[in-house]
């Protein structure tokens, strides 16, 4: 289960890097169609309408999964003065009622997110797939450029919200086992650290 350990920064990655890719290849194509070259009749004929729309869409799953990053790392923004005041069988209580209800909520969104996607198009795709019968069943909407159906885009709120829960399970966990809550330090940068006993030991 290693994977898991980082599997936020891969997945904001891969979609950081699709999105940016997308928006680079749009751009040079909308210069590229204004030059007369040989080229142009074919670069007139290729469609890049879809361009924004799946960039938009690729942030948007940005931001589910690097909500779950952000609680995995402690870098949501929270408010624990009075909490961190309060004597340690307290504080212990407060900060796991408080993990605890986060993992409920966003389990909450998870399941409801799930079923919406379900009768968004996602059980019609289902059964068609199976070769059952899709009588009853709707094909459900489709996007505007892309023409995905739209259940696809909206994994992204039961996708994100369940490994967000996980996260919030996770921290929960490990801090009834060991007290300790994930600290962000926005001044450290990951390698330097590693790298200073190398340099001073030379």
């Amino acid at each position: 289960m290693k994977w898991l350990d980082h599997l936020e920064e891969w997945l904001i990655a891969t979609f950081m890097g699709a999105a940016t890719l997308i928006t680079f290849i749009a751009v040079v194509h909308r210069y590229a169609v204004g030059f007369s070259s040989p080229l142009q009749n074919w670069l007139l004929g290729i469609d890049m309408a879809w361009a924004q729309e799946a960039t938009i869409y690729l942030f948007v799953w940005m931001a589910k999964f690097g909500a779950a990053y952000g609680v995995r790392t402690g870098i949501h923004v929270g408010v624990d003065v009075l909490i961190n005041r309060l004597e340690p069988g307290k504080r212990r209580f407060f900060v796991l009622f408080g993990l605890l209800a986060g993992a409920l909520f966003t389990g909450a969104i998870a399941t409801m997110g799930a079923g919406f996607v379900w009768h968004n198009g996602a059980d019609f795709a289902f059964h068609h797939a199976m070769g059952m019968d899709t009588s009853e069943l709707i094909e459900g909407p489709t996007t505007p450029d892309l023409e995905w159906p739209t259940w696809i885009i909206y994994l992204a709120i039961p996708l994100g919200s369940s490994l967000m829960c996980f996260r919030f399970l996770q921290v929960a966990w490990n801090f009834a086992r060991g007290g300790e809550l994930p600290h962000h330090d926005h001044g450290h940068v990951d390698g330097l650290d590693d790298d200073e006993p190398a340099k001073a030991s030379t």
